[in-house]
């Protein structure tokens, strides 16, 4: 009978350890993509703003998972549009995050295919 030798990524464990790494760069450009989407429509849409909302959104991680948020700033919710406040003012709220939101579901594979483009070399 003929011997049959493995070798290569797959087998030795790098894939592993690179699709990791590949995804958490990934994960990483998508948060800061979102933090970028959320203060750019805070700072278009805002008559006064101070910058001061706009510094106080932040990449958190959650496990492996990065979560946008606003560091909870105590009128975030009225900003985005969600507090009970909306409701009883002309003010709907910008809906930064809700719009950021949808736009990284549709960009998503574009802005995370140059860190799985850096790590597919070290697949072969």
């Amino acid at each position: 009978m003929g011997e049959v030798k493995l070798s290569g990524p797959l087998f030795d464990g790098r894939a592993k350890r690179v699709t990791a790494q590949m995804a958490d760069e990934a994960g990483e450009a998508i948060a800061d993509q979102g933090v970028n989407d959320v203060r750019q429509i805070v700072a278009l849409a805002a008559h006064h703003r101070t910058g001061n909302y706009e510094s106080h959104v932040v990449t958190d991680r959650a496990g492996a998972d990065r979560v946008v948020n606003d560091s909870g700033i105590i009128y975030g919710p009225w900003l985005e549009g969600v507090a009970s406040r909306n409701t009883r003012s002309r003010f709907k709220g910008f809906a930064a995050f809700r719009r950021t939101a949808q736009r990284l579901q549709d960009r998503a594979v574009v802005i995370a295919e140059p860190a799985v483009r850096k790590r597919m070399g070290q697949l072969r």
